[in-house]
């Protein structure tokens, strides 16, 4: 009973605010009232129709698909080598995992800038200065997924395996390691994508307005007198949050997959 209770009073902790955004983003008035005074479907309808949240949508999505792209190329070869080839490196790499939650991304941000405008002024307040930033800071995420995905798959026999087979590094880790661990990277992915799309502080520090993202438009949004819009953000709110709920419900049907068989992978 206990159990019950604590999960109840749990579950609504995490409901109740999202389910007051979605109702703000469904109102046409709320006064004074618990619900609101009427319902409709136009803020829905109209903010997507805007110019600057489109394009602040679709600058966060290509952000997003940038990271996880240039954190799998980077990070699973790594990992990789890490568990099957390497594992002294493995406590290296765990120390590095930590420095963005031990240190504020404000001040990494800051950091990044003061050296980019000294070393490579060319990459000041540009894209892909965002994206190395904030593949840099999400790196731990794909990280622990891929190595715990590894370890869970036994890599290390995987591996053997294969060069027993004649199978070359690149060839094992394309056709034998990555359908193994195609959970673990999927997972990672999902991570980055979280991390990616609700970024503020890199964002804000590193382009500013040049590259607007959903975030920043929402924060000018929050604070401008004249442009302020609570339906609106709460619409973004809601969206970001079903977004991502739909990312996490894909990543539970890919996770269900079972390891490929290495005779089938090294046909």
């Amino acid at each position: 009973m206990n159990r019950r209770i604590f999960l109840t009073l749990l579950g609504a902790y995490f409901a109740l605010p999202l389910l007051a955004a979605l109702l703000y983003s469904l109102a046409t008035r709320w006064t004074d009232t618990p619900l609101p005074d009427g319902y409709t479907l136009g803020h829905w309808a109209k903010l997507f129709t805007k110019p600057e949240v489109a394009g602040a949508l679709g600058r966060s999505l290509l952000l997003a698909a940038v990271v996880v792209a240039i954190d799998i190329l980077l990070v699973v070869p790594a990992a990789y080598w890490s568990v099957v080839h390497n594992p002294r490196i493995g406590s290296l790499i765990q120390t590095i995992a930590v420095i963005p939650f031990a240190i504020p991304w404000v001040v990494l941000g800051a950091g990044i800038q003061l050296v980019t405008a000294s070393v490579a002024p060319q990459l000041f307040h540009t894209f892909w200065l965002l994206a190395a930033a904030t593949a840099a800071i999400s790196f731990p995420f794909m990280y622990w997924a891929v190595e715990s995905a590894l370890l869970a798959a036994g890599a290390v026999r995987l591996s053997e395996a294969a060069a027993t087979c004649g199978a070359s590094p690149a060839q094992t880790l394309a056709r034998v390691i990555m359908p193994a661990i195609r959970g673990g990277v999927v997972s990672g992915s999902l991570l980055v994508v979280a991390t990616a799309m609700n970024e503020f502080a890199l964002a804000k520090i590193l382009v500013g307005v040049s590259f607007e993202t959903l975030p920043l438009w929402s924060a000018r949004q929050f604070v401008s007198r004249t442009l302020s819009d609570p339906n609106a953000l709460a619409v973004v709110t809601v969206f970001t949050f079903g977004f991502l709920f739909a990312l996490s419900a894909l990543v539970v049907r890919l996770g269900r997959g079972r390891v490929t068989t290495i005779g089938r992978t090294l046909r």
